[in-house]
């Protein structure tokens, strides 16, 4: 009996790993190829071979459940049916070359964990389908040309623990959402051009590990609510347009001191207040 139930996973086991993705699922595989110039990827796919041997595609059964080509020379426009791949759960294109709009038929990827479009070209406001794939953990946007506001309904991503999208050219204020984000480990806003107030809502963030809002147009006080982040370790909400008093702490947490860009665009300090029984009042 144990051989036999040896012999039925085996065969079970090589079904899996021969199993091949339907004819709907290798077309949309085959855009995205054609689409970024895949005869010039530094990792190409012979498209007469399996899917399941092409680089960067993880297959289980037949479902493809990952696309890692990071860095691999994609060049050209993100085609929208690659939505079609709704068993995604990673989808990585780091460092390559792409330009255009991110498609908001992304919002149909509803499995996705990671979504990974840093460091390329795109361009546009950040879709507010993003807001609807619930299962999302990891969303990296930085380094690419991206306008427009972060979208309203972001707090709808209640299971997101890292948010990155530095390097873009986002404008308006945080959404009040934002604060909402309660799994949120990682928020990384930093050279963009983001105005308005810093919420004292931010000591929602209880998980937060690292802040950074380096080189926008934030102004107002500081909220001296950030000193209940206890999980905070990095911090830097510098070059930006802050103004009055700060605490010691937060000072210090900080990597440039608290150095901010006044009315006259002068670099300075912002003045430390004594230091006092309990954290002073933010001013929203």
């Amino acid at each position: 009996m144990k051989n036999i139930i040896t012999l039925l996973l085996t065969v079970f086991a090589t079904i899996s790993m021969t199993a091949e993705v339907s004819p709907s699922d290798k077309t949309v595989l085959m855009n995205l190829y054609l689409a970024t110039n895949g005869e010039n990827w530094t990792n190409k796919w012979d498209l007469n071979a399996p899917v399941s041997t092409w680089y960067g595609v993880k297959l289980i059964g037949d479902k493809v459940v990952a696309l890692n080509l990071s860095s691999n020379n994609l060049v050209g426009e993100l085609p929208e049916d690659l939505a079609s791949l709704i068993d995604l759960q990673i989808l990585n294109l780091h460092k390559n070359g792409l330009h255009g709009v991110i498609p908001a038929t992304v919002g149909n990827l509803k499995n996705l964990r990671t979504l990974d479009l840093s460091f390329n070209k795109l361009a546009g406001t950040i879709p507010a389908a993003i807001c609807e794939l619930e299962n999302l953990r990891n969303l990296q946007l930085y380094m690419n040309g991206l306008t427009g506001e972060l979208p309203s309904q972001i707090g709808k991503l209640t299971r997101l623990e890292v948010l990155v999208a530095f390097n873009n050219q986002l404008e308006g204020q945080l959404p009040n959402s934002l604060y909402e984000l309660a799994s949120l480990k990682k928020l990384m806003l930093s050279s963009n051009k983001l105005s308005g107030r810093l919420s004292m809502e931010i000591a929602n963030l209880t998980k937060l590990e690292n802040l950074s809002l380096f080189e926008n147009k934030l102004q107002g006080q500081v909220p001296f609510d950030i000193e209940k982040l206890n999980n905070l370790k990095e911090m830097n909400i510098s070059f930006n347009q802050f103004s009055g008093l700060t605490s010691s702490r937060l000072a210090m947490l900080d990597s440039l001191n608290m150095t901010m860009i006044n009315d006259k665009g002068v670099a300075m300090t912002l003045n430390v207040a004594m230091e006092l029984e309990r954290p002073l009042v933010s001013e929203d």
